[in-house]
């Protein structure tokens, strides 16, 4: 980190269970203004990859369903969210993380995800940023059903639906997770336009 605009004085880890979450005081100015004090509480839960799974000739995409206590927090009556599938690198390359996560939670094997964008999604608070991809799996094995990793706590179906109902899916508010959204727009403009 360079930017001679920004200092550091202090941070505070107020909790390291599952990610870190840290308060964080520093200078800041801007042309305009003189070195102003600010105070930040910031999460730190690492980069994570997530990938679009289309099928060209069917038409079809895959998405999976699975329950998430923030979205239940926050209004979300049932906490079911429906994603594109996504995980954590844990020190992984994007790609990497993106080929074990689809096997891990849709059972299909993927072999050339194509990196569409990286975006911060929620930079106020989080540092993670995003990695997106699109990945064919009309040519790839399925060696097994999904489903997530029990030993994670993950139970998650595996949708495969058109992407006209997927589409559909987002213009009526059933889909509300911002990179599916991204991804989905992105298919409607670059794979699925005729």
């Amino acid at each position: 980190m360079s930017n001679t605009k920004v200092k550091i004085l202090k941070r505070l880890v107020l909790s390291k269970c599952w990610y870190t979450y840290s308060k964080y005081s520093y200078r800041y100015r801007t042309k305009d203004t003189p070195w102003r004090i600010q105070h930040r509480e910031v999460l730190n839960k690492g980069d994570g990859a997530a990938v679009l799974l289309f099928n060209y000739s069917r038409k079809t995409v895959v998405l999976v369903k699975q329950f998430r206590l923030p979205t239940y927090l926050n209004a979300n009556s049932s906490g079911l969210m429906i994603e594109v599938c996504a995980g954590v690198l844990d020190g992984m390359s994007p790609e990497e993380c993106i080929k074990k996560e689809t096997l891990e939670e849709t059972g299909f094997r993927i072999e050339n995800p194509e990196p569409v964008m990286t975006v911060y999604m929620s930079p106020g608070a989080v540092t993670e940023k995003n990695h997106l991809f699109v990945a064919d799996y009309s040519s790839v094995g399925r060696p097994s059903l999904g489903g997530g990793l029990a030993s994670e706590n993950e139970y998650i179906e595996v949708l495969e639906l058109s992407f006209e109902q997927a589409y559909s899916m987002l213009e009526s508010g059933e889909i509300i997770d911002g990179k599916t959204i991204m991804l989905l727009q992105y298919a409607k403009l670059n794979i699925f336009f005729d």
